[in-house]
């Protein structure tokens, strides 16, 4: 699938998603919006497929942050650049038209730019922001809405936030090693960066990935 036009310096896919035909995805634009497509109306692996932007009413400035699959996904946590975010059940951001339904409304000059499925039996949410702060707050601390802005995840004075994901504390927090080795590190005491939600966290353990995220 095409998500963006293409590029002659750099053309590739953005995602990648394993989906049957009988699945609905799940693509979220950094506006705030949130698309659904059939599997089974997608281009078949021949020919040159068709751009996204073909199927649903997306302005061509406005990227793609995500593309999931629903099924399996009960939850997901939605968040904007500003650090702010809320956690909403999967059914809520389903769409019937072409223009999809808007579930985050960014504030002035913020984007959505997370949009990660909850892990299962998760009880903490991670965060990091592109000023190389992470912190790590019990999951109960944030909302569960339908629609809206959510609370404050991460506070900075610099920067924005550059990710965050669900994970399970006692599992400790991983993520995947520079370079194309597959392997991952787990960070297990966290006691370092576990605070309130809402506060600014500190430097990541080390090894943590340079570009400040968790991973796909």
């Amino acid at each position: 699938m095409q998500t963006s036009p293409p590029s002659p310096a750099a053309d590739g896919p953005a995602f990648a998603v394993h989906a049957q035909t009988t699945d609905k995805l799940v693509m979220a634009a950094e506006n705030g919006r949130f698309y659904t497509l059939g599997a089974d109306k997608l281009p078949g692996g021949r020919g040159f497929g068709e751009p996204v932007r073909a199927m649903i009413d997306l302005d061509g400035s406005v990227g793609i942050v995500a593309l999931l699959t629903a099924r399996g996904h009960d939850k997901l946590l939605l968040a904007a650049s500003d650090g702010r975010g809320f956690i909403v059940a999967t059914s809520d951001v389903m769409a019937e038209t072409r223009k999809g339904k808007t579930v985050v409304t960014p504030r002035i000059g913020a984007k959505l730019n997370v949009v990660r499925p909850v892990v299962d039996g998760a009880d903490y949410v991670a965060a990091a922001g592109d000023n190389r702060k992470m912190l790590v707050f019990p999951i109960a601390e944030l909302p569960e809405m339908s629609r809206g802005q959510g609370v404050q995840l991460q506070r900075f004075r610099e920067g924005s936030l550059s990710d965050a994901t669900t994970f399970v504390f006692a599992e400790g927090l991983s993520w995947p090693m520079g370079g194309d080795t597959g392997r991952t590190r787990t960070e297990a005491d966290l006691s370092l960066w576990r605070a309130a939600r809402g506060a600014a966290g500190r430097t990541p353990p080390t090894g943590f990935p340079r570009d400040n995220r968790f991973g796909r």
